[in-house]
């Protein structure tokens, strides 16, 4: 099930037009501006148009990323309640789109220490879904790359925050396989088996909703997320084949996150990266 992050101008539904001349099978959006606090409500058109797409092209498990404002590990009381209060939109949001999964990084600790962060985050969330009045939403907790006191480089990161919550049901995992592979874990050819069980171990593959699939231009355990197009990478191929090939993760929506430039022969880099990675999975 493969998809993109997909731009929302001119419409919601223009994210799901866009999908289907990709021969996309999912796809990713924001549902509002991501850099901004303030939003304005979901008009009952714009909700209307997405679920009719949604259900004319079959889309089911589509996704949501969350404004990058958000920081729901904050100490500073002004901005973790802010956080929370957008983050409670996000949820509604995406209730109302009938979106399943929400991605959301874990968020920074900004110096208070790795263990008061995640706990700040578990926290965060119990708060936002007590306010989401009874959202079904699945919050997928993002891994990163740990560049500055980001948190959720660990797998242990995620499996703690999912521990200390309130709604464990409400919480699953996004693997992104930058992040991932900054953050130190080789999962390329023979090594796939071993971080597969690490994964199991830590947050279970039954917890693995989203797959974010981006290669890196940053070397192995670099802590720096740049992303860079399938098989052009550090990691190249041979870290992409075990992952989409994985029965695991066959009805899990695999969302890419490349730049969007065009491709020197002038198609759309995202054709060429789905392209790729449909061959892959053969």
């Amino acid at each position: 099930m493969f998809g993109s992050h997909l731009s929302i101008a001119g419409g919601l539904h223009n994210a799901l037009l866009e999908a289907e001349t990709l021969r996309c099978q999912t796809v990713q959006i924001f549902t509002k501006n991501q850099q901004q606090w303030k939003c304005k409500p979901l008009a009952a058109d714009a909700i209307k148009l997405w679920k009719t797409h949604c259900h004319r092209l079959g889309f089911t498990q589509t996704v949501s990323h969350d404004s990058y404002l958000i920081n729901l590990a904050s100490p500073d009381d002004r901005l973790w309640n802010a956080s929370i209060e957008l983050f409670v939109e996000e949820i509604s949001r995406c209730e109302i789109l009938g979106i399943p999964y929400l991605v959301t990084h874990p968020g920074a600790h900004l110096g208070t220490g790795e263990q008061p962060g995640l706990e700040r985050v578990a926290q965060a969330l119990d708060r936002a879904y007590a306010g989401a009045n009874g959202a079904k939403v699945i919050t997928c907790l993002e891994i990163t790359a740990g560049q500055g006191s980001s948190l959720g480089y660990r797998l242990e990161h995620l499996a703690e925050i999912i521990s200390l919550s309130k709604n464990p049901r409400r919480l699953a995992v996004c693997l992104d396989t930058a992040h991932l592979f900054a953050a130190g874990y080789d999962f390329r050819g023979r090594r796939y088996p071993a971080f597969r069980k690490r994964v199991d171990k830590t947050v279970g593959l039954s917890r693995v909703k989203v797959l974010h699939l981006n290669d890196s231009k940053k070397d192995l355990a670099s802590r720096v997320d740049r992303h860079d197009h399938i098989g052009l990478g550090k990691i190249g191929r041979a870290g992409f084949i075990p992952i989409v090939r994985d029965p695991a993760f066959a009805d899990v929506p695999k969302i890419l996150e490349t730049p969007k430039a065009k491709h020197p022969s002038g198609r759309p880099w995202d054709e060429v990266n789905l392209e790729t990675l449909r061959a892959m999975a053969k």
